[in-house]
């Protein structure tokens, strides 16, 4: 039904399209968003049709850890599996990886949890930036 695929030469307006429709401020900024992504050392990215619908991108020194960045699955799509399709696809290509690292909001903690992760005690994520959190 869905398509998935490694790859991060992505169109700047479906990027930006997916990002705003979850209304991450990110979309805002469409050609540095569209800079990070090719910068990213993987992105995996599910699509119905020509429209991308889902996107995951992971930061990686490739050997201690991989912090997941990005993972967005547009709304009308939310709940038939993409994200944990991409979830599943980072963990198994940074099986050997000992930490894999993301910031969980609100009602995606559950969803994280469910695919493996947890709140480290005694920790906080934390921040310095411009883009609307």
């Amino acid at each position: 039904m869905y398509r998935y695929a490694d790859n991060k030469d992505l169109d700047m307006l479906a990027l930006q399209e997916l990002f705003l429709a979850l209304d991450w401020d990110s979309g805002n900024h469409p050609e540095q968003l569209t800079q990070a992504i090719q910068s990213s050392t993987s992105v995996f990215t599910a699509w119905d049709g020509e429209k991308l619908v889902g996107l995951v991108n992971v930061l990686s020194d490739g050997h201690m850890a991989a912090y997941i960045h990005y993972m967005l699955v547009h709304p009308a799509y939310q709940g038939h599996g993409i994200g944990k399709h991409l979830m599943d696809t980072v963990a198994e290509k940074y099986a050997d990886v000992p930490h894999k690292v993301l910031v969980a909001y609100g009602e995606a903690i559950g969803f994280y949890e469910q695919c493996g992760y947890h709140c480290a005690e005694g920790t906080a994520p934390m921040f310095m930036t411009s883009l609307k959190i």
